[in-house]
């Protein structure tokens, strides 16, 4: 009833306020707990190697189904899968916060991870479906893009907030009145899209693989700095998920309905795009970690104090979200924003590994987040635009989840090989005679330097691997793609597939 009364277009933009916010609740979610392990830690009488499992159960679970889930949406409708999504993610939290034993909080830390999976995983795929008109689509995603970028730091400055003044239950009893409410409104809201269709059944075997794969593979990564990037442990689970991924492209080339169509794979605007997102997640949100460490450990901020260190860059990607990025785009393109903005998160990084031990917040730290909100700002939008370009629209879950998927993966990596190589250097500069805060500073350094080499790598490549394959180059060619063509004329992108539906 209340929906028949919305026009169409207000219907859409709530609709976007409905999956920005269980975006929030997902990417809140993936800091907001760090900040209280230390009390969880000693309420429930964790052990140092069992607490990990807190984090630790929650990204192995969020990036294992991610693909699974985004195919199901196209198959059995998006809707339907964001709602059980939702639920599952506010059903969880609430064990989360009722938890007064060890391993019922580990457990029901992995079932929010799947439910943060299955929710983000149609997310993009909705937008792009709902807004087609390049100008609305752009302004989504910036909204989009400022609560994935800008939730990290408020979940920092949350959750130190919570715990300090509350208790940390109620880091996880904060989802469940969000998640009601976008569960109600979105039932409401979103359109009911039947999906493609089961078909001759669906790809469970494919299914099983490409979930089972991707759990081994992001297990050997999270542990990675607890065994050893070359112990068997790590070869031996990241090998057995290579091998699997193997098996399940062998049969998705097979199979007449699979799970995943390989056709997918040769939509170069998409697999480049999510090459790029993945090594700017290993270099910035692994920075954001380290970074978070070096004010805490070095210069002794509180978890209050180190969230509000961060707002600078947040407050940085929301001005941009606010439409900037958006026409930047409609003059420049979308592909011509990317190297810079990465090259301006690189400034950022380098920046950070010039700070000491005794380094004021202004100016130093406070321009170092300036610019890797200016460039998370102008980047990460962009890279979104492009990867979803050139999708069918029967594909476009499945490519929302790779989107994803891209992202979490990078992040792992990153977070893993950064914390390695700080641990590693740290111990080196120890035995070498250095004090522990000089060589704390030199770990941090070093993964900061690192963090910008993986992001420079990204830029180098930027302009090879997001070339439109619908676009042909010619010595005229001003360098933007046709979607970007569009958006500067205020025209429906020329793309029948994105039209189709």
């Amino acid at each position: 009833m209340f929906a028949s009364k919305l026009t169409a277009d207000r219907r859409r933009w709530l609709a976007l306020v409905v999956v920005c916010l269980a975006q929030g609740m997902n990417v809140l979610d993936s800091t907001i707990v760090n900040v209280a392990l230390p009390k969880i830690q000693h309420d429930l009488h964790f052990s140092q190697a069992s607490l990990a499992w807190v984090i630790d159960a929650y990204l192995i679970s969020f990036g294992s189904f991610l693909l699974m889930a985004g195919r199901l949406g196209d198959l059995i409708g998006r809707k339907r899968v964001f709602l059980a999504g939702i639920a599952l993610f506010t059903f969880s939290s609430a064990v989360c916060g009722l938890a007064n034993d060890q391993a019922v909080l580990i457990a029901a830390r992995f079932v929010q991870g799947l439910g943060g999976a299955v929710s983000s995983s149609v997310i993009v795929a909705i937008i792009v479906t709902e807004f087609r008109r390049p100008a609305e689509r752009a302004t989504a995603m910036s909204a989009f893009t400022f609560v994935a970028v800008g939730g990290g730091s408020i979940g920092l400055l949350a959750g130190g907030a919570i715990t300090q003044s509350i208790d940390w239950h109620w880091i996880f009893f904060i989802n469940v009145p969000i998640g009601i409410i976008a569960l109600l409104l979105g039932s409401v809201l979103l359109d009911r899209d039947k999906g493609i269709g089961i078909g001759k059944g669906v790809d469970v075997l494919g299914s099983v693989l490409i979930t089972v794969a991707l759990m081994l593979i992001v297990y050997a990564i999270v542990k990675a700095t607890d065994y050893g990037w070359a112990s068997a442990h790590t070869l031996g689970f990241g090998g057995a998920g290579v091998a699997l991924i193997g098996v399940f492209l062998a049969l998705e080339s097979w199979l007449r309905n699979p799970i995943m169509p390989l056709r997918i794979l040769r939509v170069r605007t998409l697999i480049g795009s999510s090459v790029i997102r993945g090594l700017l997640a290993s270099g910035m949100f692994a920075a954001f970690f380290i970074g978070a460490l070096y004010l805490e450990h070095v210069l002794g901020y509180s978890a209050l104090q180190t969230g509000l260190a961060f707002l600078p860059m947040t407050l940085t990607v929301g001005t941009l979200s606010l439409g900037i990025t958006r026409r930047l785009v409609g003059r420049f393109g979308a592909r011509r924003m990317v190297p810079p903005g990465l090259v301006t998160m690189i400034a950022g990084l380098l920046l950070l590994s010039q700070q000491g031990a005794h380094s004021a917040y202004f100016p130093g730290l406070f321009f170092a987040f300036v610019l890797m909100g200016l460039g998370a700002g102008t980047s990460f939008m962009p890279l979104l635009t492009i990867a979803m370009s050139e999708v069918p629209t029967g594909d476009a879950g499945l490519a929302s989840g790779i989107v994803n998927v891209s992202m979490q993966i990078g992040a792992a990596i990153g977070l893993a090989a950064l914390a390695s190589l700080a641990t590693e250097r740290t111990r080196a500069l120890t035995t070498g005679g250095h004090s522990a805060t000089s060589a704390l500073i030199g770990g941090y350094h070093l993964a900061f330097i690192v963090g910008a080499a993986c992001i420079a790598v990204g830029a180098l490549i930027a302009p090879v691997v997001l070339r439109s394959q619908q676009q042909q180059p010619s010595a005229e060619d001003d360098g933007s793609d046709a979607l970007e063509a569009a958006a500067r004329d205020g025209e429906p992108e020329p793309q029948a597939a994105l039209a189709a539906q």
